[in-house]
Formats: C-alpha cells, sequence, structure tokens
C-alpha cells in the first residue's frame, strides 16, 4: 500500500459507493438493488481498511470493521435473496412495481 496514495484510494471508494447509489436509486429490479446496495458497503469496507492503515497503522480497529461490515453484509444478502426468491414465486417478477402491488 505504500505506492497508492491515501487520496486515490478515497477517491476510487467514493465512485465505487456513487456508482452504487446511483444504481440503487435508479433500478428497478431487485437484484439491481442489492448489488448496488453491496457495492456501497464493500467501497466502506474499504474506507474502514484504508483509513485504518494510514492513519493508526499498528491496531486492527478498522480491520475489524471492515470484516465486521463484510459479516453484515453477507447475511444482508442471504436475507435479501431468500425474500427476493419468495417475490418471485407469488408474482412470478423480480420487479419493484410488482412489489409495491402486494400491499394492496
Amino acid at each position: 500500500m505504500e505506492g497508492i496514495s491515501i487520496q486515490i484510494v478515497l477517491t476510487f471508494t467514493t465512485i465505487l459507493f456513487f456508482i452504487g447509489l446511483y444504481g440503487f436509486i435508479t433500478r428497478t429490479n431487485l437484484i439491481g438493488i442489492l448489488i448496488s446496495l453491496e457495492l456501497m458497503l464493500n467501497a466502506e469496507a474499504v474506507n474502514f481498511f484504508v483509513l485504518n492503515k494510514y492513519l493508526f497503522p499498528g491496531v486492527l480497529q478498522g480491520s475489524v470493521f471492515s470484516l465486521f461490515i463484510i459479516a453484515l453484509a453477507a447475511a444482508e444478502t442471504a436475507l435479501a435473496l431468500a425474500i427476493i426468491i419468495q417475490v418471485y414465486r407469488m408474482t412470478g417478477s423480480v420487479d419493484v412495481k410488482e412489489v409495491k402491488d402486494l400491499k394492496h
């Protein structure tokens, strides 16, 4: 990591986060929304790890937070996929509009 400056990494993760945010806002497919959410969570996990490495190299708190985010994202993905599969079984589609129609 000594060859890469912190500005480059933070710029990269900021771009990744906003690509995920754009996808989260504009997608109508539940799978696309889930992928965008995962992209945002992974960008923040990289931020925690990199900021910990550059600011406090002897402390592992940023790495622990990164691992916690990854574990949380894995659990969230498993639960979201189970819900999406159930919605698909009920409606035959994974479109957000179909999920809104389930309320009525």
